[in-house]
């Protein structure tokens, strides 16, 4: 028996623009129809593990709730980081959470946003772990390379321990001469990130080479707030502690002195990390030319391209190797080679403080969606969708007056205290500074349009009295 810790942090830039600040590839459906998150979760289907421990930002917190929900995954952990601090600090986290009471568990740490398509060698591959990890070794899982890659770090296997083998050393990212030595000498696996440990071990050694990072997380944890699904940690005492990863941290150290302590297991399950769009096209399933294509695409002479679009029809003629990514607010069109500089262009977007880099036009909240349609100098018009039994805080604005009209569903609209219930193409108007709130206490999805009117249209316009979301 184990528990998984699920990693959910990071931004994902190098797949804008369908990944974002505030939405980003862990969250998304890039390889079928559940998300990243929900895959790792899924491929643990029939493994003897306890509820999972989820670890994510602050603003992602409703969304990861969300996709634990749609799984029936009701007693999950959700662990707010204030900041990240690499995963040195967020396992240090974990594991402290872990050994609250008088439980001290296997700990098996996965990322949420790897592709692996063989789940059976997958699984296997964890249970052997868990043999070492039961004895108190550090377990690493180490990649059979299929290619030189250049933009993975490596770890050399020493000499056999079992079924598995001691690691003597992890290796920086190389050249591409290096890991053809690599590639060749049969003695080198891709680092996957991935880890399996007790609890105990890893702070011991957290403390042995880090106490920094351990105390800064014992500190945090040692003041931790529920707040509805989440787990809250000391801000001040978390945001005092240093970046580092636990390869940094802890298994460099222990095998550059020449330690026994850390097996790594082989996996050879077609693991990819998705780091950019050459590396989806890699994984998704090709037409006779060579091309994934997802989303109402017409081509004509077009060999070994990605393209992905979200509403709008996309159309090529006579090109090759390049992505093209069409999302309801930005266009990507980039050769395939060079896909992965798509971050020079977020830093851009970041430098001249645009919402393209953070935010798409479709916002997720925890009562459900709403989608930026149009927008003027004094209007904003929005499609907005309240989930069943959802309902918007309780709110006022001092510059916008709006009006609702329902489109399917049934509204709960209550202005300066007065309820009325709106059904299908009925509207009302709700003026400056009235206090008011939407609820949908219907068994289906509520869809309506809002125009905002008003010399201000900033989300920052609203003062909230009252949130079942614990929204200030």
């Amino acid at each position: 028996m184990f528990m998984p810790v699920i990693m959910a942090g990071g931004s994902g830039t190098r797949l804008w623009p369908l990944s974002r600040g505030n939405y980003p590839k862990q969250f998304l459906a890039l390889t079928g129809s559940s998300t990243m998150l929900q895959q790792t979760l899924l491929r643990l289907q029939g493994l003897p593990h306890s509820a999972p421990l989820l670890i994510c930002n602050e603003e992602h917190r409703f969304i990861a709730a969300e996709q634990l929900r749609q799984l029936a995954v009701t007693e999950g952990t959700i662990l707010l980081e204030p900041a990240g601090r690499n995963t040195a600090p967020a396992i240090a986290l974990a594991a402290f959470k872990a050994t609250q009471g008088s439980e001290d568990p296997l700990l098996l740490v996965l990322a949420a946003d790897h592709v692996i398509s063989d789940t059976k060698a997958f699984q296997a591959a964890v249970t052997q772990a868990e043999q070492f990890a039961a004895s108190g070794k550090l377990v690493t899982f180490g990649i059979v390379p299929t290619l030189p890659e250049t933009g993975y770090g490596y770890i050399r296997r020493g000499a056999v321990s079992q079924n598995a083998y001691l690691v003597q050393s992890f290796v920086e990212k190389p050249n591409l001469q290096t890991a053809e030595q690599y590639l060749a000498s049969g003695e080198y696996y891709w680092n996957s990130g991935m880890f399996m440990f007790r609890a105990s071990v890893y702070l011991q050694q957290l403390n042995k080479f880090r106490p920094d990072i351990y105390q800064a997380c014992q500190a945090a944890l040692l003041d931790q707030t529920p707040d509805l699904d989440f787990i809250r940690i000391n801000k001040d005492a978390f945001m005092a502690c240093p970046e580092d990863s636990i390869d940094y941290a802890i298994m460099e150290p222990l095998t550059a002195n020449h330690s026994d302590e850390v097996v790594v297991v082989p996996l050879d399950a077609g693991w990819n990390d998705v780091g950019g769009f050459a590396a989806l096209w890699q994984v998704a399933e090709k037409d006779e030319a060579g091309n994934v294509l997802q989303g109402d695409i017409m081509t004509d002479s077009t060999q070994n391209c990605f393209i992905r679009s979200e509403e709008q029809l996309v159309a090529t003629v006579g090109v090759s190797d390049l992505v093209v990514i069409s999302t309801k607010d930005a266009v990507l069109v980039a050769h395939k080679d060079k896909a992965q500089d798509v971050k020079a262009i977020v830093n851009q977007l970041k430098a001249a403080k645009r919402p393209e880099a953070t935010f798409h036009r479709e916002v997720y909240r925890p009562w459900g969606k709403y989608d930026s349609i149009d927008h003027g100098s004094r209007f904003q018009v929005k499609r907005i969708t309240v989930k069943p039994g959802a309902k918007l805080s309780v709110q006022m604005h001092h510059h916008r007056a709006e009006h609702w009209i329902v489109v399917s569903g049934t509204a709960k609209v209550t202005i300066d205290g007065v309820d009325q219930f709106l059904t299908e193409n009925q509207s009302v108007y709700i003026p400056i500074t009235a206090v008011h709130a939407l609820e949908n206490p219907g068994k289906v999805a509520l869809e309506l349009i809002e125009v905002q009117s008003g010399s201000y249209l900033g989300e920052d316009d609203i003062v909230r009295f009252e949130d079942r979301y614990g929204r200030a």
